[in-house]
């Protein structure tokens, strides 16, 4: 990432929009599919379903009218299928270039058991994917009645709501209204950055899920201090080591018991000073480089000392994006605020590092 640099990224809307659909098994993915493919909305979306195992299912499951569904038989949208997914967009992409009525978006719904994180990886490593289409968001459908045994027991579902940029809380009709409060919570330890939107058989309003950019440089505008860290008491509050209270005996509950602690969590600083760009960009190609596979996600609004513009930056895993985006407003707070979500995050040490790189 050169601070000096504009990198051409999600910006240009001629670019496709993509949405990665995941979700644990029988959270409901193919039935919201299903409802953005069926609603009378006048788009036109071609669909990647990713099955498990060679004997193609979900793409029968899929209600078509005029979309194309392509079916990827490897089990799982990972490092070692990601060569098939980059080849069905290139297909898509030439198909878009010669129709007459083209599509107006793309939706890969992965396996239950998929780890999103190399599909989205897929949209910064392949320069023609990345110049033709935009990540638009990774949409994490969230089955409310049984998401404290998955969050237990699967570590995909651990990172699945981790990577997410919106998470549908579904089946809401299932559980109490205590208990939604507290998954909720839970929810925002694993991931203060994703919006959250409570449904009943995938009922959600479409556009509060597609066409949001959650995954646009530009619109990172969401990482609020006040949302990341809610105070004491409300749910999401993460504590670290300015918290004032006691809160060794604060634990997550189901019905079956305790539950163990999360080894996904994320991490937000906020620094006053401006930044040193060259030392800021070094310090996280260097963490990247060190500790990429345990980040699943890192964004971040950066002011870099005598810029007038600001710095917006995002990573996934050891990859690193960034762009001077519009000027600072007067009406704005000039600082810098980034999130890590991940394993094995070390908050004192981010912290650390972070404020270092203050000119």
């Amino acid at each position: 990432m050169d601070v000096g640099r504009s990198i051409p990224y999600l910006g240009d809307m001629t670019q496709i929009p993509v949405t990665v659909l995941t979700g644990y098994l029988g959270a409901g993915k193919t039935t919201l599919l299903n409802r953005i493919l069926s609603e009378d909305h006048g788009q036109r979306y071609a669909v990647i379903v990713n099955e498990f195992g060679e004997i193609g299912i979900d793409g029968e499951l899929v209600v078509g009218a005029d979309e194309e569904v392509f079916e990827m038989n490897n089990g799982c949208v990972c490092c070692t299928v990601r060569g098939d997914l980059i080849r069905v967009l290139h297909g898509l992409m030439k198909r878009q270039a010669s129709a007459t009525r083209g599509f107006d978006a793309i939706i890969i719904e992965t396996t239950g058991l998929a780890d999103p994180g190399p599909v989205a990886q897929t949209f910064f490593v392949d320069e023609e994917v990345k110049a033709r289409a935009r990540l638009d968001s990774v949409t994490t459908v969230v089955d409310a009645k049984h998401v404290l045994l998955s969050l237990s027991e699967s570590r995909e579902a651990r990172e699945q709501i981790a990577f997410a940029d919106q998470i549908v809380l579904n089946k809401t009709d299932l559980v109490s209204e205590d208990e939604l409060r507290m998954i909720e919570g839970r929810l925002r330890r694993l991931n203060p950055l994703a919006a959250i939107h409570r449904a009943v058989r995938s009922q959600v309003a479409l556009a509060a899920v597609l066409g949001r950019g959650g995954f646009d440089l530009e619109r990172i505008v969401a990482l609020e201090p006040e949302f990341l860290n809610p105070a004491h008491g409300e749910a999401g509050h993460v504590h670290d080591e300015d918290c004032d209270h006691d809160h060794h005996d604060h634990h997550d509950h189901g019905h079956a018991g305790r539950l163990h602690a999360d080894d996904i969590k994320g991490v937000s600083l906020t620094l006053a000073a401006p930044v040193d760009g060259v030392k800021m960009t070094r310090w996280l190609n260097d963490l990247l480089a060190a500790q990429g596979p345990d980040i699943l996600r890192a964004k971040g609004i950066v002011n870099v000392a005598g810029e007038s513009r600001r710095l917006v930056f995002q990573a996934v895993h050891m990859m690193l994006e960034g762009d001077l985006q519009r000027p600072w407003r007067e009406d704005e707070t000039r600082e810098s605020r980034m999130v890590f979500i991940g394993r094995k995050l070390d908050a004192a040490r981010l912290k650390a590092g972070f404020e270092a790189c203050a000119d």
